[in-house]
């Protein structure tokens, strides 16, 4: 199967020598295309200069890009304006972001946040350790064997005593894709708020935060083909103006005296110090890229691909399939599996042996290995670059791995 975008993925049109690399984990990291790479050189190159603090001309072309960045982000995801958008360096941050500043102001000992047993550690530890400092209580949703939210749990753990509300929109280990707006209206009805985690689905499915009345929505760049070290935090103006800072320092104040300090407006006031250029630069190229190549396009190409491994992997005795084992559109192209007899790592170095990159361990996600009774597991993830021969090589390579530890077929 060919695929017209690949060519555009400088590490996927060759790898080490000569053979192709076969990269599976994009669930991790996505790979970045040749435009995202070109306009962050030319920053580099051409106008590296601190914005928003200079009056020559390279700085005022920096603040610019840096700002039409924060425009074309805040389109993508339809905020209702541009101050919405706070630059970031990755979800984790905005995550902790959300948790300190807000969290810290707004929550008082005996109130409930409820999460999914599914979260990412970084929608989970921020939580955790408000809970601990606040009295506050940490209540699990769990899933049922396919992975999906239990309505029954949901009926009865979201109660009025729910402040905040925080899941992702797609499990980052099973691929479940959560009914997120039926869930935001359902929190929204007994006044909670709620903090979308869309790291694992802007890659794959459009973000409108205003159709979904999102409170918060938090990415990050490396994942949706732009660079690491760039994140985004959407919040509705009414709820960050009464955040205070994050951090404090340069750039997000407004006057400062020896002994008191005024803030600068939103979004200036969440992003202290020399921000990421290059960072922005990438993501809103990144974004550009995305909608040159439609989420309609990324879907079909996805769908097919998720499908087609699905059966291959139904295939090779002894593998196990965790969550939903046969394709539905309530999931994406991540696929977390194991080997009977083998532990992940021997598997993922197996296979990487043979020049196919996947992921092994807990993913960043304890509480739901445990909860599916693993330590950890070996997880797929497609890209809608992948084609069908990446998928083949992975088949190939790991139905050879049992035998080459001495376990059989």
């Amino acid at each position: 199967m060919s695929n017209q975008y690949r060519n555009d993925f400088p590490l996927l049109r060759q790898g080490e020598g000569t053979e192709p690399l076969i990269y599976l984990d994009n669930a991790a990291t996505s790979q970045k295309p040749e435009s995202v790479l070109r306009v962050m050189e030319e920053y580099y190159r051409k106008y590296n200069a601190n914005p928003h603090r200079g009056l020559y001309e390279i700085s005022v072309k920096a603040t610019e890009q840096y700002e039409q960045a924060r425009r074309v982000t805040a389109e993508f995801i339809n905020a209702k304006e541009e101050a919405e958008i706070i630059f970031t360096r990755n979800t984790t941050e905005s995550l902790n972001l959300i948790a300190y500043s807000y969290g810290r102001s707004n929550l008082k000992e005996g109130d409930e946040i409820l999460i999914p047993i599914s979260e990412h550690h970084s929608n989970l530890l921020p939580w955790q350790q408000l809970a601990k400092e606040k009295g506050v209580i940490l209540k699990y949703l769990y899933l049922d064997q396919k992975g999906a939210l239990k309505e029954e749990e949901l009926k009865e753990k979201l109660t009025k005593k729910t402040r905040i509300l925080a899941l992702a929109y797609v499990s980052n280990v099973l691929g479940t894709i959560y009914p997120v707006k039926d869930i935001i209206q359902k929190a929204h009805q007994v006044g909670a708020v709620v903090v979308l985690d869309c790291a694992q689905s802007i890659p794959h499915l459009p973000l409108d935060v205003q159709e979904l009345e999102a409170d918060f929505a938090v990415f990050s760049g490396h994942k949706m083909l732009g660079p690491m070290g760039i994140g985004v935090l959407y919040g509705k103006r009414e709820l960050l103006e009464q955040m205070p800072p994050f951090l404090t320092g340069g750039e997000m104040i407004d006057y400062v005296g020896e002994q008191e300090a005024s803030f600068a407006p939103l979004p200036q006031k969440f992003e202290a110090g020399t921000p990421n250029v290059g960072g922005a630069i990438g993501l809103m190229e990144a974004i550009n890229y995305i909608k040159q190549v439609g989420y309609g396009q990324i879907a079909a190409l996805e769908e097919e691909l998720t499908a087609y491994a699905l059966e291959g992997l139904k295939e090779i005795p002894h593998l196990t399939i965790y969550g939903e084992k046969a394709f539905t559109k309530n999931r994406c192209g991540v696929i977390s599996f194991n080997l009977e007899g083998v532990h992940p790592h021997d598997t993922a170095s197996i296979l990487d042996a043979d020049g196919v990159c996947i992921r092994a361990g807990h993913h960043c996600a304890q509480p739901l290995m445990r909860y599916l009774g693993l330590a950890a597991s070996c997880r797929l993830s497609l890209y809608f670059y992948n084609t069908q021969e990446d998928i083949d090589a992975l088949i190939t390579s790991l139905k050879k791995v049992r035998r080459l530890l001495g376990l059989g077929n």
